[in-house]
């Protein structure tokens, strides 16, 4: 869905036209933060964030997938599999599944990480717990109660913020902020920028740890794209991010163009946006989340082929902070299941 642009303005008559149903849905979604989830019998990570729309959840999965891999674990990724067509509990196999079989994020996600997709996350559990897994880390599923989290790592972009900071329909809070903040055990900042400062004080104040990360692109993307023209198209929560990071990164984008998150690319606009790089002798580039879908695509020309995939890595300011806080978060929560 495409964000309404009314969420990220400071006021706006459409906001308090639905404030009345805002507050309904406030209420239902507050209670049931408060529900206890099922016992997952190993610990649970949860990637989630406070709104609707992106912020750096994917690249934080892996981030942290890749920490706990350091640190000894096994960890399975548990993704609901939006986008795609398969209830589970099914394991994703990259040669078999596509984006519309089980969702375009746990089709990347599971080029470098185990991925289970289940729309119920108890069944996921155990298959997750089947494969091996010593630790779950939840892509999403922050709001929803039926796990029982052990840490939950909350994820916002740093320009971007909470928006008008108002609950779903009139802003893009997924629940009040206040019973979220209670849930939080770290807010992961992304990117430069300041309006992320009001919550992160808000966090702060509550003896929860902020911990700064950045974006980095990756080197041999970076490579590919040297000394070339492009068109950067991008279907995700928060486009404009992905443009911002190419120019950051010394690519020279001379066009934009923005779909809806999850954007289900037909075969005509693939079509357009080739025959638009071609007139202007531009490289097509998208990003790694995009590229899952596309590959899904039938009918093709070959030329789409040489679509770059741009991808990019989160990096924490303080990576030790992080370290300590999975090494605490992971003892606690065997020493509390030991206990039992």
């Amino acid at each position: 869905m495409h964000e309404p642009a009314f969420w990220y303005r400071p006021s706006s008559w459409m906001s308090r036209l639905l404030m009345p149903l805002a507050a309904v849905y406030g209420v239902i979604a507050g209670h049931r933060l408060q529900r206890n989830g099922f016992d997952a019998g190993i610990p649970v990570f949860c990637v989630g964030n406070y709104h609707v729309g992106g912020a750096g959840k994917t690249p934080t999965v892996l981030a942290l997938a890749r920490l706990l891999r350091e640190l000894g674990e096994t960890p399975v990724v548990l993704s609901r599999g939006y986008g795609g067509r398969l209830r589970g509990p099914v394991m994703v196999d990259r040669d078999r599944h596509a984006a519309a079989d089980v969702g375009d994020e746990p089709l990347m996600l599971a080029r470098t990480v185990p991925v289970a997709v289940a729309r119920d996350r108890v069944d996921g559990v155990a298959l997750a717990r089947s494969q091996g897994a010593t630790v779950i880390v939840m892509d999403d599923g922050f709001q929803n109660p039926a796990i029982a989290k052990d840490a939950s790592l909350i994820v916002i972009d740093a320009r971007r913020g909470l928006g008008n900071a108002c609950v779903f329909p009139a802003g893009p809070l997924r629940a009040p902020l206040p019973p979220q903040i209670d849930r939080t055990d770290a807010l992961i900042v992304i990117g430069d920028g300041a309006a992320a400062a009001k919550v992160a004080a808000a966090v702060a104040g509550r003896g929860k740890q902020v911990m700064p990360a950045h974006l980095k692109a990756d080197d041999a993307s970076v490579a590919s794209l040297r000394g070339k023209r492009v068109l950067a198209f991008a279907g995700i929560g928060d486009p404009a991010r992905f443009f911002r990071t190419l120019r950051a990164s010394g690519v020279e984008v001379v066009l934009e163009r923005a779909f809806a998150d999850h954007h289900q690319f037909s075969q005509g606009e693939i079509e357009t946006l080739i025959m638009q790089a071609r007139r202007d002798a531009l490289t097509l580039v998208t990003t790694e989340k995009d590229m899952a879908r596309l590959r899904s695509l039938k009918g093709l020309p070959g030329w789409a082929q040489e679509i770059v995939p741009f991808a990019v890595t989160l990096q924490f300011e303080n990576a030790a902070d992080v370290r300590k806080l999975v090494s605490e978060r992971l003892f606690r929560a065997r020493e509390k299941k030991f206990q039992k």
